[in-house]
């Protein structure tokens, strides 16, 4: 069924029922829909572009931070049969004007916080007729989204839509190079409702907390399990440890899907006592679920001590994958816990080497998957395509083995990968070595050049708060390692990681290590 017409059908089922709440932990503020509204609201969007000739094949920007209006918007675009852009709400003009470029996009909708980047590009942009503002007021080259699709009718207007037409772009996070198009069928959406679902048994009843970037696949294509079942969902603007603890005992949320330095902060934060777990109502929580970049499984240990009755998965995705979930642990697993798991359902997978042959068990190769989540292609990228899909086998380029009981284990990104004097070192392998060091935040591994052997490991590390940490303290934590693996070279700072919790190696590498990294756009 085409995602639209799932929330026809919750807004016939559950006409009354709360399907959106947006908490602001900054202010304090709390704004609710109903699912009626919701779908309301989607289609007065939805004949508001119509009436603006913007409709089926057309190309529609949407750039905002998490908000109430954040998904309304996404499915009144999808009603109209145009394609929906979302963008990464950290993009620089720069990037959005490549961004809209290589959409050829016909319009855009714009929160508050894009004015100035819309602003300075939209001269040199040449294809977007139509600029929608949304929030309070308008710039002065734009129309007011909010107010004009108030007065537009709520009946869903009539349009043909096919469950294998295109129906979205999605631009990946740009932290290796410029950012690739990947185009999403009406399938392909569908497919991650029912994969979501399948994996983590949402019901009605549930209440999903969420947190992540709406605009990135993980965080939308997770409440999608929830949605297909018209469970409601609360927003939450901003993140903090106490933000996250009070939406969930307040709203009775049951799921919450965290990345790893928000799983972590919260755990430091109850070690430190900045946190009480007796001053929050959490008996209902039920399945806390981490994705989008490798989970430490000394972390998963720490949360299972502090929150032994939750649930736990890890997902495993990518963009190119209509997001999460073409492997996943599984609730039912948590004994294989540093495993990202097995495939996903109605996916399959394979590791082979660089021929494309199998491999056999235990030994490392890349991580191909095949299922209904498969993106098109690459838009406007053929080359990169045929890379990348061979016989309907998405190559990953992630590096993975698998164990003799069908478990497979993410090793590292085959671009991240350090070589020394030959032999081939893993950082995820080391990085989830050194978190679990008691007095460790976070850390990212990455080659430092050298003159000798090519690479040496350097290891740049965040402290928790308040603690301290030495040079010397590491090396000899790091004796338990084979000498070839122990790092050479330690730094001491903040881990950068992108809105999605993926380290930016990139950044590191040209920090610490003198590489500037050059990507062709």
């Amino acid at each position: 069924m085409i995602i639209t017409e799932i929330l026809a059908r919750n807004a016939r089922m559950y006409p009354d029922e709360t399907a959106l709440i947006e908490r602001d932990g900054t202010s304090g503020a709390r704004r609710e829909i109903t699912w009626t509204e919701f779908d309301h609201q989607a289609n007065q969007v939805a004949n508001l572009l119509l009436s603006r000739g913007i409709g089926k094949g057309n190309i529609v920007i949407h750039l905002l931070m998490n908000s109430l209006e954040w998904l309304p918007l996404y499915f009144g675009i999808l009603r109209t049969g145009a394609w929906v852009v979302p963008l990464n709400f950290r993009f620089n003009a720069e990037d959005i004007k490549y961004c809209i470029e290589i959409a050829e996009a016909d319009a855009i909708f714009f929160g508050s916080e894009f004015v100035g980047a819309i602003d300075e590009i939209r001269e040199s942009i040449t294809t977007v007729k139509h600029y929608f503002f949304v929030g309070d007021g308008s710039p002065a080259f734009a129309e007011n989204c909010l107010s004009l699709s108030a007065d537009q009718s709520d009946v869903a207007p009539e349009v043909s839509i096919s469950i294998d037409d295109n129906a979205a772009l999605y631009f990946t996070s740009g932290t290796t190079g410029r950012p690739k198009a990947i185009l999403l069928t009406q399938r392909n959406l569908e497919a991650s409702c029912i994969v979501e679902n399948q994996h983590h048994r949402q019901t009605h009843d549930d209440n999903f907390i969420l947190i992540p970037p709406l605009y990135h696949t993980g965080a939308k294509m997770h409440w999608f399990g929830s949605f297909i079942v018209g469970g409601r969902a609360v927003v939450l603007k901003g993140v903090t440890s106490e933000w996250i603890l009070d939406a969930i005992s307040e709203e009775g949320g049951t799921i919450v899907w965290l990345l790893v330095p928000w799983a972590r902060d919260i755990l430091t934060a109850i070690e430190n006592g900045k946190v009480n777990l007796d001053y929050y109502r959490l008996d209902q929580w039920r399945l806390m679920h981490i994705g989008a970049q490798p989970v430490p499984p000394s972390l998963v240990t720490d949360w299972l001590k502090v929150f032994p009755h939750h649930q736990y998965d890890t997902n495993y995705g990518l963009t190119e994958s209509t997001g999460p979930g073409c492997v996943h642990l599984g609730i039912e697993n948590t004994h294989k816990v540093g495993a990202i798991g097995v495939p996903g359902f109605d996916w399959e997978y394979a590791i082979v080497d660089d021929r494309g042959i199998r491999v056999k068990p235990g030994v490392p190769g890349e991580l191909i998957v095949k299922g209904p989540g498969v993106m098109r292609e690459y838009y406007k990228n053929p080359e990169e395509t045929i890379n990348t899909i061979k016989d309907g086998w998405l190559y990953t380029k992630d590096i993975a083995r698998v164990d003799d009981e069908g478990f497979i284990y993410l090793v590292d990104r085959k671009k991240d990968v350090i070589i020394t004097g030959g032999e081939n070192i893993f950082p995820v392998e080391i990085e989830n070595f050194l978190q679990r060091h008691p007095d460790i935040q976070d850390v990212g591994v990455i080659g430092f050049p050298d003159e000798r052997l090519g690479e040496v490991v350097a290891a740049v590390i965040e402290a928790k708060p308040e603690r301290a940490v030495a040079v010397e303290d590491i090396h000899r934590y790091c004796e338990a390692l084979p000498r070839y693996k122990r790092p050479q070279k330690i730094f001491f700072d903040c881990i950068p990681r992108n809105p999605t919790g993926k380290i930016e190696k990139p950044k590191l590498r040209e920090k610490f290590a003198g590489y500037r990294e050059m990507f062709k756009s």
